[in-house]
Parts: structure tokens; C-alpha cells; sequence
């Protein structure tokens, strides 16, 4: 059988490395992939955003399953194309990935369906989108409709940036077309977690909890990233939360969007805010999670083309997913300047001993080979994930392997995981038996 992965990121390294582990796998192909990539898959040369071109790809080459990573592709239609073509995919069609390309679209099916979330105002003026800011004060989050690559969410503690995120988004226009329309929303604070589930539009199984942390420095200081690091599991995602979530938020979203003609296959990811122990939903997103992806699937025990081909072929009932048990933890290596404008090229060392390391697996994200040398290609460049009987003992496996890497301006946060290890007792901090997750059927 063979393979096709779209994306080169950590998230699409992770997803290689599982495939192929798969016995039922012939060959793996990844478009575009990276250094560290095509050490287990064959790296192709096609435009990744060029869907016909890949779909013909696809058919020449005999393709039996194409898995898309990132968003982008996924909103602009890849899977239309794909099934248009008679070709295998996993994903959302761009209708269903309305619900992480359209803000809007999110929120108003979230009010619609009765999913917990923050209270919030549509504004496509910006004069409007101001005075609303000045009358309803600080704190507040501005964000742009469409995709951002991950920074078009703003915290605003006090007025004053808020209509400084209003001005970058609607009238710099800095994130482009996404900033037609913005969201102002209420300011929930609590603890955040990643919510991620594989379904088939009528089975939902839900995966392992994980949180990641988006700032750029230590102790949650700084800009927004696409994520600086991430542990599996989540300890504020307790049982009852858990079946609250699938309860009131998975399965009413996808019976919401089947009442809308719309059948939706593959990734459901939900970012959770937990306040007073009641989770209400910040956004969806129609992927896996990066770095969420990397401690997750370096726990899960089934093979991921099982259930890749279950969730296409709409027979995800059939599936019993396994994990392992204990923790995992990812730290990023970042390039000097992320997430602004950033160095490339700089020659990384100490990968090889790094990653034989027990338990360890390094995870490429911004990386390319020059002169036989793998190199920085991108802002976030590796993800150092390690396992361990709980998420103290991966922290410190995951610590010790990236002392063991270096590149000029490398930049990584010291306190991954952190906030599970000073606020939950041990007991907290691993999944010593098979996980309590279970599935739900939409009728």
C-alpha cells in the first residue's frame, strides 16, 4: 500500500514516523516534507497548493490513501479535488473546514448548537468594531476571521491594544483577506488544553488529552506561536470533563453541521479554556494539532493507517484505539527572531545523539539538507519528544536530548509542562491504565 502525506512540519513528521511502523505500508511519499522526513518517506517536488497536479500525482503513482496535515490546504478544497478525482483522502471537504477557516462560521454554529463559548460581536467596519472595544473596555480578544497562520488571535488587557489589534488586523491588514470581518470576544481566563478526536462524520473516538503552550518565553510571556511545546496528557482534563466535552461539544458539533448538509471526516479539534472547572470552547481546528500531534501519536499504540483508512471509508466504529501508557513531552527548538522574521540556514548539531537516544524521538519541523548537511529552513525547527512512566520523567528525558542539539540562535522554552508538574499531584500525571476515553456514535 502506499502513501501520500501533504505538509512539512513537525505535525507531518510525527504522522510519517507512525506510518511507518505500519506493516500494511509499502511506501510513504510526503509533498513537501523535510530533512528529517525523508529519511523515512520520499519527499516530492510538486506544488503543495497545485491540487490537480497532486491529485494526478496521486492516480499516476498508484496512491491508496493521501492524509493532508495543514490547515491551508484543507480550506482551499485539496479533498474536493481529491474525491472529484476518485481518490482516497483524509480530511474535511472546505465546507466542513469552514469550521477552522471561518471564525465566524465557528462561532455562530457553536451559538447555534449550544456549544459552551466565550460571548462575542461580529464586525466587518472597523469605526463599529472600535466603538464596541471602547464601550465594553479591557480585557478582550480580537480575532480575524480567516486563517492566520496561528497569530491572528490578539489578548488584549487593555483597551488601548485592543484597537491596536483591531488596526493590525482590519486596517494594516496583516494578516490579509482574514481580516475582512473580526471577532471581539469576552476574555475567558483559566487553563487551555487541546481536545482532538479522529471521526468518520458518525463515530467520534476521542485521543488522548494534551496541552501545549503558545507564548514565546518562559512562564507565558510574550508573543503567540504555533507552539513552543506540548505534553500528553492534559491532568486538567479530568473524566468528567472528558465526557462533558464529548457530550456537549464534539457530538454537538457534528450532528450541528450534519443538519446542515454537511458530513465532516477526519481531525476534530477542539481548543479548550477550562474556567471554574467548566470547559468552554476558544476555537476548532480541522487537523491535528502541532506540537500537539508529536507527544500524542508517539503514545498511541494502533496502527494510524487502520484508522485513517476506518475514517475514510466511514467504518471508524470498528476501531479500538490503544495507547500507552504514562506521559509524554515535546520541547521546540525555535530560530532566533520567531516568531518574527527569523535566520535560516544554520547548521544543527547533535541530532544523531540526541535521537538515539531511549525513548526519545526528534521531530523535524523547519529543516532542510544543504551540502549534506541538515540545516534551519523554518521558525520552529525541531520537536525533542520523549516518553516516560509519568510527565515529570518525560520532561527530563525530553530536556536532556535537546542540551545534546545546537544551532546558531537556537531558542527554547525551559518550562514545557510545568504547569501540570507545580499544580496536580502525581497521581495526575500519567495515564497508567488504557485511557478513559470513549466513543460516541452521532444518530
Amino acid at each position: 500500500m502506499k502513501v501520500l502525506i501533504i505538509g512539512g512540519g513537525g505535525r507531518e513528521h510525527a504522522i510519517v514516523w507512525k506510518l511507518s511502523q505500519s506493516s500494511q505500508i509499502d511506501k510513504i511519499y510526503c509533498c513537501p516534507g523535510n530533512a528529517g522526513i525523508s529519511e523515512l518517506a520520499e519527499c516530492i517536488n510538486v506544488d503543495d497548493n497545485n491540487f490537480e497536479a497532486l491529485a494526478n500525482f496521486a492516480r499516476y503513482e498508484g496512491i491508496d490513501l493521501t492524509i493532508v496535515g495543514p490547515e491551508a490546504q484543507l480550506s482551499k478544497g485539496i479533498v474536493d479535488v481529491f474525491e472529484k478525482n476518485g481518490r482516497k483522502i483524509l480530511g474535511p471537504n472546505s465546507k466542513a473546514a469552514q469550521l477552522e477557516g471561518s471564525k465566524v462560521f465557528s462561532k455562530d454554529l457553536m451559538k447555534r448548537c449550544g456549544i459552551p463559548t466565550a460571548e462575542y460581536k461580529v464586525f466587518s467596519s472597523y469605526l463599529h468594531a472600535e466603538d464596541y472595544v471602547r464601550m465594553k473596555g479591557a480585557p478582550l480578544v480580537i480575532k480575524a476571521d480567516g486563517l492566520a497562520a496561528g497569530k491572528g488571535v490578539i489578548v488584549a488587557h487593555t483597551v488601548d491594544e485592543a484597537i491596536a489589534g483591531l488596526r493590525l488586523i482590519m486596517k494594516d491588514r496583516a494578516f490579509g483577506e482574514a481580516g475582512n470581518r473580526v471577532i471581539v470576544e469576552e476574555c475567558l481566563e483559566g487553563e487551555e488544553a487541546s481536545f482532538m478526536a479522529f471521526t468518520d462524520g458518525k463515530t467520534i473516538l476521542p485521543m488522548v488529552s494534551s496541552q501545549d503552550h503558545k507564548r514565546i518565553f518562559d512562564g507565558d510571556k510574550g508573543p503567540n506561536t504555533g507552539g513552543m511545546g506540548a505534553y500528553s496528557p492534559a491532568p486538567i482534563i479530568t473524566p468528567e470533563l472528558e465526557s462533558f466535552i464529548m457530550e456537549k461539544v464534539m457530538l454537538r458539533t457534528i450532528k450541528g453541521l450534519q443538519s446542515e448538509g454537511i458530513n465532516y471526516k477526519g481531525i476534530l479539534y477542539a481548543g479548550i479554556m477550562v474556567k471554574d472547572n467548566k470547559p468552554y470552547v476558544l476555537e476548532f481546528n480541522c487537523r491535528l494539532g502541532d506540537p500537539e500531534t508529536q507527544p500524542v501519536l508517539s503514545r498511541l499504540k494502533t496502527d494510524l493507517l487502520d484508522i485513517a483508512l476506518a475514517i475514510a471509508d466511514e467504518k471508524l466504529s470498528g476501531i479500538n484505539l490503544e495507547w500507552k501508557s504514562g506521559a509524554s513531552v515535546c520541547v521546540v527548538a525555535a530560530s532566533k527572531g520567531y516568531p518574527g522574521a527569523y535566520e535560516k540556514g544554520k547548521v544543527i548539531k547533535g541530532l544523531d545523539e540526541a535521537g538515539t537516544m531511549d525513548d526519545v524521538i526528534v521531530f523535524h519541523a523547519g529543516t532542510a539538507f544543504n551540502k549534506n548537511k541538515i540545516v534551519t529552513a523554518g521558525g520552529r525547527v525541531l520537536g525533542v519528544t520523549a516518553l516516560g512512566k509519568d510527565i515529570k520523567e518525560a520532561k527530563l528525558k525530553a530536556y536532556k536530548a535537546i542540551e545534546k542539539i545546537h544551532f546558531s540562535g537556537m531558542h527554547y522554552r525551559k518550562d514545557i509542562a510545568d504547569r501540570a508538574i507545580n499544580r496536580f499531584s502525581d497521581d495526575f500525571m500519567t495515564d497508567r491504565k488504557q485511557p478513559r476515553t470513549q466513543k460516541r456514535e452521532a444518530p
